[in-house]
């Protein structure tokens, strides 16, 4: 795999519909370990020469412990890439804002062709070990980033302490290190006005709603992520088996809220839904909000069967395709925001018009 390959393809692992439990729902399930060197100073607090100690440490040890399977990972530094490729990156949720705002030669990228399994290299800590899988797999992508880490920790001394657990940058994370997440798409709780109060509800069970990107981002085409908020003090099976059941119970309302509207609001719906299909298809300008929101009406029109002929699995990789980043690495082209929203109308109807 070489660096166009992974850039160019608008398409992840994470994004196949169809492919795990509850997808019309349950996008995909994250699981992010994170973990440090012993030894070596935090990433913020470290210089180009310590950082590259760290990168070197990291890199030896992978190479040791890599199994056939996943002898594809390449590794890529933020220096190789330029700022448009970073963010490409970034827009397939495979670093983070931070690591994508960076062009340190010591600050890396370890991936897999599909980008199921990623390790982000002196981010906020040394080693965050991802893996992400489409619908509600926590466990499945629990025992993947566990197995990444087990091979790696025969190799490297990690910062550990046997009553404090995994010694992290950001304390919120010591502990078992994990953070376990699911992106959702919720487009009938936001449309009863539900989202407030579920969301408080949920923040009482120790779980925290973010944006698209994560911490700090807006939620754009009804997608949260929902992740958990403490490590310390549980177990990596009570966090999964909590975040697992919670979001049972959220896909469960969500549901209910969709019969409820094809029910009470049939027309309604039925319009809102031709509505974003029509904008879709025929619009000459879209901004990345507008998208979004119509893509989220457009597939709860597929889910609910409103709407024929387009696969999930399509919205899915259009939502990554019409994201900054990738539409000027796509038009082979920097562009401002007015040239990228008419472009995006043309990318939208290009990948529409496929199915």
């Amino acid at each position: 795999m070489n660096t166009d390959q992974l850039l160019n393809n608008y398409f992840a692992g994470w994004m196949e519909a169809g492919a795990g439990p509850m997808t019309d729902i349950v996008i995909s399930s994250r699981i992010r370990l994170a973990r440090n060197l012993s030894g070596q100073p935090f990433p913020h607090l470290i210089d180009q020469e310590q950082g590259k100690k760290c990168l070197n440490l990291i890199k030896d040890a992978w190479d040791k412990s890599a199994v056939p399977e996943e002898s594809n990972m390449v590794l890529y530094t933020m220096d190789q890439l330029s700022q448009l490729e970073r963010q490409v990156l970034m827009e397939k949720h495979l670093i983070s804002p931070l690591q994508a705002n960076s062009n340190h030669n010591y600050r890396g990228l370890l991936v897999n062709e599909d980008g199921s399994a990623a390790i982000m290299i002196n981010e906020e800590d040394h080693l965050r070990i991802q893996c992400i899988l489409p619908g509600l797999q926590l466990a499945e992508a629990y025992r993947k980033a566990q197995g990444i880490d087990d091979r790696l920790e025969k190799h490297l001394n990690l910062a550990f302490d046997e009553n404090r657990g995994y010694l992290t940058s950001c304390p919120t994370n010591v502990g078992t290190g994990m953070r376990a997440s699911v992106m959702l798409h919720l487009p009938a709780i936001s449309i009863s006005g539900m989202a407030s109060r579920i969301f408080q509800n949920i923040s009482q069970l120790g779980m925290t709603v973010r944006g698209l990107y994560g911490e700090g981002t807006e939620v754009l085409g009804n997608l949260i992520q929902l992740s958990n908020q403490v490590t310390l003090g549980q177990s990596e099976e009570d966090i999964i088996s909590n975040l697992s059941s919670i979001t049972v119970h959220v896909v469960e309302q969500e549901k209910i809220m969709r019969s409820k509207l094809q029910s009470e609001m049939k027309y309604q719906i039925e319009d809102r839904v031709g509505r974003a299909l029509g904008l879709l298809t025929h619009a000459r300008i879209m901004t990345s909000n507008e998208a979004m929101a119509l893509i989220s009406d457009l597939r709860l029109g597929v889910d609910l069967g409103i709407i024929q002929g387009i696969e999930p699995v399509s919205l899915n990789s259009l939502m990554v395709a019409i994201s900054p980043a990738h539409l000027q690495k796509r038009a082979g082209q920097e562009m401002e925001g007015f040239q990228r929203d008419i472009y995006r109308s043309q990318v939208i109807q290009e990948i529409i018009n496929k199915n």
